[in-house]
């Protein structure tokens, strides 16, 4: 690729490094592409709840990393005995506190397109927006969770008067945005319907990091035998992990052991479910591990489970991330799921499909994998490490983004 003028970018994140997010990918990318990127984002405290290590009111508020120039604005933890309290406040006060930063870099900073980084909340938009609208600027705005629907499936929270107002926050940072660029094919139709615009809406997915396609080995702690099924990531309300340990209670008698590795909310509920029904010697949670040690668990997995539930529709539409690093690790997936994840699946023919709401349908899925099966699960590993290949390498991904900036300048 020829060599890119040194555009400056601003990205707005209400997550940045030290926290694991793809707004890192795309700010050192972009800047080793040879654009001169700015990122306005909080006090790094996701997902412990609390201000990291070096970090806080008084410490690293501005500061370079990777040659990129980072704003840090006051935003209250999230904590995590009281995150569903706190975080309204932690996404309010980024809010408020990063449109004062917004203003102060309009005027003492220049940029030539902006770009926001929306997982939830879609309410950090606001101070990319004062920027748009004070210098002129095109935006772009990365929708990979779907509000007002994500707040809904998230919080439980169905007040009116409360999902209105989001909604119209919505419209209003849809109208401001230049592109919007979507990580699921499955979020077209809603945004469509918020925009009228089909043009302004392009598919840009996400990717798997990159220790993920490393053959570089780390040390781990040793897995157990039988046929090993893994899940890795968050394990919060919205992975359906009640049915998950349904399916393995049922299979608690047969050579088949779950490999949960994460942390969340759910979490205290599965170790207590484990314990109240004597699952220790087949599910076996084994907590959150740095992210460069991900490939030595996958590589001992026999396949990777995908699981959402479908009370809401926006989960329907979301195609996780996870996804992503199971293709890229080669590695054969039940896609407890429905939807846009599921029609990845299918459409790569690396795994297998079920109903999340299908207990005992997982259950003698599993039971056929294991008994006859299980011949070609390698072939589905190879399948999808070929489909992320074609479609979800950081490369790509980047290329793709670098031809939307500069066709808005």
């Amino acid at each position: 690729m020829e060599q890119i003028k040194k555009k400056k970018i601003l990205l707005v994140s209400q997550n940045f490094y030290p926290e694991n997010f793809k707004s890192n990918d795309i700010a050192f990318e972009l800047q080793k592409k040879g654009y001169n990127v700015t990122v306005l984002t909080g006090i790094p405290n996701y997902p412990e709840g609390k201000y990291y290590p070096g970090y806080g009111l008084f410490k690293k508020r501005i500061e370079t990393v990777n040659g990129v120039k980072v704003y840090r604005c006051l935003q209250i933890p999230r904590g995590k005995k009281y995150t569903k309290i706190l975080l309204p406040f932690t996404y309010l006060s980024f809010m408020f506190f990063g449109s004062f930063w917004a203003v102060y870099l309009s005027f003492f900073k220049k940029f030539d397109s902006i770009f926001v980084h929306q997982v939830s909340p879609i309410t950090q938009t606001l101070p990319a927006i004062i920027v748009k609208k004070i210098q002129n600027k095109p935006l772009l705005l990365w929708v990979l969770d779907l509000w007002p629907d994500a707040f809904i499936s998230g919080s439980g929270i169905h007040n009116k008067v409360i999902i209105s107002l989001l909604g119209k926050y919505v419209d209003f940072s849809y109208k401001n945005s230049n592109t919007i660029l979507i990580s699921s094919k499955g979020f077209k139709e809603s945004i469509l319907e918020r925009t009228g615009n089909e043009k302004k809406i392009l598919y840009f997915p996400n990717w798997a990091e990159e220790s993920f396609l490393q053959t570089e080995k780390h040390p781990i702690p040793e897995l157990p035998g039988g046929f090993k099924i893994m899940l890795a990531g968050n394990l919060g309300v919205s992975q359906n992990l009640e049915n998950i340990l349904y399916a393995a209670l049922q299979l608690k008698e047969e050579n088949v052991r779950w490999i949960i590795l994460g942390d969340g909310s759910r979490k205290e509920w599965m170790e207590n479910f484990v314990r109240e029904n004597s699952l220790q010697e087949s599910v076996f949670l084994m907590g959150k591990h740095p992210v460069e040690t991900m490939p030595a668990f996958y590589k001992k997995a026999d396949i990777m489970i995908l699981s959402l539930n479908n009370k809401y529709d926006d989960l329907k539409k979301v195609v996780p991330a996870r996804l992503q690093s199971y293709m890229a690790s080669g590695k054969p997936v039940i896609g407890f799921i429905e939807g846009a994840a599921a029609d990845v699946i299918t459409e790569a023919d690396c795994g297998f499909t079920i109903n999340p709401d299908d207990v005992d349908g997982l259950v003698n899925m599993i039971k056929n994998i294991v008994a006859g099966d299980i011949h070609r699960l390698p072939a589905l590993g190879i399948n999808g490490k070929a489909y992320f290949n074609a479609h979800f390498t950081k490369q790509k991904c980047i290329d793709n983004l670098i031809e939307q900036i500069e066709g808005l300048n």
